[in-house]
């Protein structure tokens, strides 16, 4: 299981890694001033004057009032860093070096000291109605109650987790245009999930996934596997081709298929796989999104 001990002295690894680090937190402190203009978040609507962006006209003002009103907006400077974690039951499960729902909680934990070194705000959410969001916070103080999460979502599987779909849910009312979304996923939840939202969440945010794998999926040895499920045995004889096809079917082509889909819906996505540094997606996590 993940300790909080563990995810704490990960704080060194985003540092030097090439993940951007675009400021000090003490700089970014100084330019956190909120601005008029068009930016992120509605400030309030003005009489319409000759030049303003007609796509940002207030209708429902205008109407009430008989004269064209614009809309403007805060410019916020701070930029949310949200982490979604996938808490389904196919994540607890691990054969090189540790679990895969370990492996999310690292590769979550180093994401919020990465978003924290940057200046962003951090935030987190499963799928759940039982227990509200991680809120936004700034500063290790924010990264503490991140990194606290993840270590209850990923040391059991929660009985209350209602799917990656819910998750999903949640974070589109977190998310502002701008913000930048990890999700820590099995490969089978995102393949639940239509093609379409992901489409959409990428529209306006940065969204990277990663999908946690483990070598005994991937590659399973050419031999007879015991497995225990509900209490009753049951052997695999791994060395029969029509096995191992169905081994494929059923963890590997979907790992394969998910991140076909992804990319092609403009989502950057990687394996993460229990056996590899939990840090080796960094780079994705820093690369500014495309204009």
């Amino acid at each position: 299981m993940p300790t909080l001990a563990e995810l704490l002295a990960l704080r060194t690894v985003p540092r030097g890694r090439g993940g951007a680090r675009r400021a000090s937190a003490g700089v970014r402190q100084q330019a956190l001033a909120l601005q008029r203009g068009h930016g992120m978040e509605y400030a309030e609507s003005r009489e319409y004057v000759a030049g303003d962006d007609a796509r940002h006209i207030d209708w429902r003002v205008t109407a009430r009032t008989g004269r064209a009103h614009t809309k403007t907006f805060q410019v916020e400077r701070e930029r949310l860093s949200l982490i979604v974690a996938d808490t389904a039951p196919a994540l607890y499960f691990g054969t090189r070096q540790r679990f895969k729902s370990v492996q999310a909680a690292r590769a979550g934990a180093i994401a919020a000291w990465a978003a924290v070194a940057e200046g962003d705000r951090i935030a987190a959410l499963r799928g759940t109605v039982s227990e509200p969001p991680v809120p936004p916070g700034n500063g290790p103080r924010g990264a503490l109650r991140v990194l606290d999460a993840l270590v209850r979502w990923y040391t059991a599987p929660p009985a209350d987790d209602l799917g990656l779909a819910v998750a999903l849910d949640h974070a589109r009312r977190l998310l502002r245009p701008g913000s930048r979304m990890l999700v820590l996923a099995d490969p089978g939840s995102v393949a639940a999930i239509a093609p379409e939202r992901w489409t959409a969440l990428a529209a306006h945010n940065e969204v990277l996934v990663l999908l946690l794998s483990d070598p005994l999926e991937r590659e399973p040895p050419r031999r007879r596997l015991a497995f225990t499920q509900d209490g009753n045995r049951l052997e695999l004889d791994l060395a029969a081709a029509p096995q191992r096809a169905r081994w494929r079917q059923a963890f590997a082509d979907p790992l394969d298929a998910a991140l076909a889909m992804l990319h092609a819906r403009g989502v950057r996505a990687a394996m993460l796989s229990t056996d590899t540094p939990g840090d080796a997606w960094l780079p994705l996590f820093g690369r500014p999104k495309a204009a």
